[in-house]
C-alpha cells in the first residue's frame, strides 16, 4: 500500500506540518533583586520565571528573587537560542542593558 506524505488536510507535506509544530525557544534576562543580570533560554518563558521565583529555576537565581524580565529574543529551536545565550553572557552588563533597551 502507498501512503501519501501528506497530512489529512493535504495541503502541507508531513515533513512541513512536523517543522510547523516545533516549539520556539527564547533567551531571556532577567534582573535579579541585588541588580544583576541573568541570562537563560526556555520554551515557556513565564513558567520559566515561576521556576526562578520558586527557587528551583536556576542555582545562580536562588534567593536573588524577585525578578525583573528585561528581555526576550525569540528563536526557531533550542541549538539557536543556545549559541545567542552564549553570545549575550560574553556581553558586559552595559552591554547587556543596552540589548534590552532596543
Amino acid at each position: 500500500m502507498l501512503m501519501a506524505n501528506y497530512n489529512v488536510s493535504g495541503l502541507i507535506t508531513l515533513a512541513e506540518l512536523a517543522k510547523s509544530n516545533q516549539e520556539n525557544w527564547f533567551v531571556y534576562i532577567l534582573k535579579c533583586s541585588d541588580d544583576t543580570l541573568y541570562t537563560g533560554i526556555t520554551n515557556n518563558v513565564s513558567k520559566r520565571i515561576e521556576d526562578h521565583e520558586k527557587g528551583v529555576g536556576a542555582k545562580y537565581t536562588k534567593g536573588r528573587s524577585p525578578f525583573q524580565l528585561l528581555f526576550t529574543e525569540k528563536h526557531p529551536n533550542r541549538s539557536s537560542a543556545s549559541k545567542r545565550e552564549i553570545e549575550i553572557k560574553a556581553f558586559s552588563k552595559i552591554e547587556k542593558l543596552a540589548l534590552t533597551q532596543t
